[in-house]
């Protein structure tokens, strides 16, 4: 399964874009710098049905059903109602040996294959990780550059307001002195 593939069933509706069904570029931002790396032994339909198969030799229905076979195969062949693998069951060790040497190469061509995939995503992860901390750090110098800039303008409004009462203070005065020079003036 190539990372494409796997990222994709990853993908939840939530990231599907409605108009498209398609999972949002943002969710693959990056994971696509990678999807250019194919797995070491290619996304062919061998290769995955090779991975398939060495998957299903690890779960429980194939490990009951191999011990089922072994133990009617056993049973068959010591109570006697067939003689075609009798005790030390070498037919058997044969098919044990045939399936080894099969089972071991698939196995760590899936283990192989996870690994790739494995290394992919902690890339991109790590990409991930260094593009939020660079947003961040952005972020916070964004921030104290506007913190600058509202105490500059809180020290202008302030000084604007000592100019302010300053000036009311000097239209006060001369509008007294011109009451004053008013009533000077006026004869009695």
């Amino acid at each position: 399964m190539s990372v494409e593939t796997e990222l994709a069933m990853r993908a939840g509706p939530d990231d599907a874009n409605p108009d498209d069904g398609k999972p949002d570029d943002h969710f693959f931002r990056f994971h696509s710098p990678h999807r250019h790396l194919g797995a070491v032994f290619g996304d062919d339909w061998f290769a995955q049905k090779a991975e398939a198969f060495a998957r299903f030799f690890g779960t429980p229905v194939f490990l009951m059903g191999q011990t089922v076979f072994v133990t009617i195969w056993i049973i068959l062949n010591v109570v006697g109602w067939t003689t075609f693998d009798l005790y030390p069951f070498i037919l058997l060790n044969l098919a044990f040996s045939l399936q080894a040497a099969y089972a071991a190469p698939l196995i760590l061509l899936a283990q192989t294959r996870q690994a790739d995939r494995d290394k992919c995503h902690a890339v991109a992860d790590a990409q991930h990780r260094e593009d939020l901390h660079k947003a961040s750090e952005e972020r916070e110098m964004l921030a104290n550059r506007h913190t600058g800039v509202l105490l500059e303008m809180v020290q202008r409004n302030t000084e604007l307001t000592e100019t302010v009462r300053e000036l009311t203070e000097r239209v006060e005065t001369l509008t007294r002195e011109v009451r004053d020079a008013v009533i000077a003036a006026k004869p009695a």
